[in-house]
């Protein structure tokens, strides 16, 4: 099955899934579930999207896209620098301040945003604004996803204003691997694995690539064989369930599989070749994606033909039809990302260079 993705996709669920506040969490199959309303979660990784939508086509309703998923953020956004999640359709938050990993994500967006070359002047200006803001609760942060999420943003921050809180996270996240890790074959930063698996030695990579220190590149390369070593093998990417998750000295749970963790399998695929230049990690990439086209359990594609949306997930009794927030903004993001990477490979090798 080929991992092929095109920037002219059927963008339509992504418009549907919108309103004049956000995007949606959730649906009921093709519907967006206004019930469950919005999260900051889903508008921050929204965002990224909108922001690679327009830097692959400048349409003006992809930019419409993102003043309203950064509009989002921006409110979301504490005094304190913090960020509350949940709102409801009503347009109220219901708490005071949501996760460590909501934060990490949003810091993320944020960073990737102002590291556009397109954004206009305003939103670059919004975006900094927000970071400084966040950058003193970054340092802070204490859970191994938010610390990756947020060093994924930190290096896309000036370096006077992360170096320092990089520097700390970064560590904090190989610590918990050395600890986890020592003497054993359980080649991992905890004793599970859960959901959102491959941002860890994604972020490693980033670390890596951001210091030069041969010690986050061997975790980052450790652990990725470690989770890949599961998830490939069958002839297809099969990611850790939900149902159980994978317990150190248990057998991997097969259900449910999330579409997240085939995007997140893509992205880190993506940042280990862009560190190392190995072609293996390319070709690791385009199979995590073809998950989506239906190299996967079932032997169905992931994406509705009807809607462009991206069902939520594969159950024990076949897939899921809902088509969320978080399943179509991985496939988008996951999808770009692979495009844009083999276009430049391809362009290198046509100039006679390495596939680096």
């Amino acid at each position: 099955m080929k991992a092929k993705f095109s920037s002219r996709f059927d963008d339509a669920h992504i418009f549907r899934m919108t309103d004049d506040t956000g995007m949606f969490q959730h649906t009921r199959y093709d519907v967006p579930d206004l019930a469950k309303g919005y999260t900051t979660d889903d508008n921050a990784r929204a965002l990224i999207m909108a922001v690679m939508l327009y830097e692959t086509e400048p349409k003006p309703a992809y930019l419409t896209l993102i003043y309203r998923y950064l509009a989002f953020l921006l409110h979301a956004q504490t005094e304190s620098g913090h960020f509350r999640n949940f709102m409801t359709y009503g347009r109220q938050f219901t708490e005071k301040q949501g996760s460590e990993e909501c934060f990490g994500r949003c810091l993320w967006a944020l960073g990737y945003t102002l590291a556009s070359s397109l954004m206009p002047n305003g939103v670059k200006a919004a975006c900094a604004s927000a970071i400084r803001l966040a950058l003193p609760q970054a340092a802070l942060l204490q859970h191994l996803r938010g610390q990756a999420y947020a060093l994924l943003g930190l290096d896309l921050i000036s370096r006077s204003m992360s170096e320092e809180c990089s520097g700390k996270i970064a560590n904090a996240i190989a610590v918990c691997f050395e600890q986890c890790a020592a003497d054993s074959e359980w080649r991992w930063f905890e004793n599970s694995l859960t959901y959102d698996n491959a941002l860890l030695p994604w972020a490693m990579f980033v670390a890596a690539r951001r210091t030069g220190e041969p010690r986050f590149l061997t975790i980052a390369q450790q652990s990725l064989n470690f989770l890949d070593q599961d998830a490939f093998r069958d002839d297809f990417y099969r990611p850790v369930g939900c149902q159980g998750w994978w317990q150190r000295g248990a057998k991997p749970a097969l259900y449910d599989q999330q579409p997240l963790e085939a995007s997140m399998s893509t992205l880190a695929h993506l940042a280990a070749y862009d560190v190392t230049g190995e072609v293996s990690l390319l070709a690791a990439a385009k199979r995590s994606f073809a998950w989506y086209a239906g190299a996967n359990s079932c032997g169905e594609s992931m994406i509705n033909p009807e809607t462009g949306g991206c069902y939520d997930g594969i159950m024990a009794e076949g897939i899921n039809r809902n088509q969320g927030a978080e399943s179509i903004v991985g496939y988008c993001i996951a999808g770009l990302s692979l495009d844009k990477t083999l276009r430049h490979a391809s362009a290198r090798l046509r100039k006679g260079g390495s596939s680096r």
